[in-house]
């Protein structure tokens, strides 16, 4: 455990934080958040006292109460009274031995989600690449997107379709609902692959996830299958600063 440093660099964020028009203790909100979301700040790591915060930003005891105490509500900061403010787990959990919906993770943690779609096509099917190479015909259903946990994106998804199983692929609209909603409807998983490893973010994963160059990234390569074939690869791709995989097992 780290105790987090103030002074003239707390100053300067909090002014980059926005401009008057901005409540200060939405600033201060957002510049907790900032770091944190970086991986400035760790979990576990002590945030200066409300009186440092005072002296620092010359702010009052009031709003920067209120600032932490909202943060505390959304589960990025831990208060121990008599002790300090100490940064919560701020990594998401994913399942490691289930297949389910990130929308559904998300809200259960309490959060929004939402989706951008980078694009949705029909393209040759690359017969080198990966696991669909054997399995689906000369054209295959192609979809990149990011997920979000309310404003932070937290898992690129490289989807690769077979357009036998899910013929209405292209025609869905993948901002009001997941591909993993979508193809359990149409083709009901009776059985699952996983193959996880630790990788160095690509420059395309970093834009999209709003991450430094080569950060370490969780990578998750899932083939699913119906009753009738193999219906999709997907490549998720997580901020190994963000996410933590989990999993149970009984004898």
């Amino acid at each position: 455990m780290a105790v987090v440093d103030v002074g003239e660099e707390l100053a300067v964020l909090f002014d980059e934080a926005g401009g008057d028009s901005v409540p200060a203790y939405e600033r201060i909100k957002k510049l907790v958040t900032l770091q944190i979301r970086s991986g400035r700040w760790s979990e576990g790591d002590q945030l200066p006292s409300e009186n440092q915060f005072v002296l620092a930003l010359g702010l009052s005891r009031m709003t920067i109460n209120r600032s932490l105490r909202e943060l505390t509500g959304y589960g990025l900061l831990v208060r121990i009274a008599g002790v300090g403010t100490f940064v919560a787990n701020t990594k998401a959990p994913s399942p490691l031995f289930e297949v389910k919906n990130i929308a559904d993770e998300i809200q259960q943690r309490g959060h929004r989600h939402r989706t951008e779609v980078v694009f949705v096509r029909e393209e040759e099917t690359d017969h080198t690449r990966g696991f669909l190479r054997d399995t689906v015909g000369a054209r295959t259903f192609h979809s990149l997107l990011v997920h979000f946990e309310d404003d932070t994106p937290i898992q690129v998804e490289d989807r690769l379709v077979n357009p036998v199983e899910a013929p209405g692929y292209l025609e869905q609209d993948f901002t009001k609902l997941t591909p993993n909603d979508y193809l359990s409807r149409v083709a009901p998983l009776v059985r699952g692959e996983h193959v996880v490893e630790a990788v160095l973010a690509t420059a395309e994963d970093c834009r999209l996830l709003q991450i430094d160059h080569g950060e370490p990234c969780l990578l998750i390569r899932r083939r699913t299958w119906s009753e009738r074939g193999l219906v999709s690869e997907a490549r998720l791709v997580h901020p190994g600063s963000r996410n933590r995989l989990e999993g149970a097992f009984t004898r």
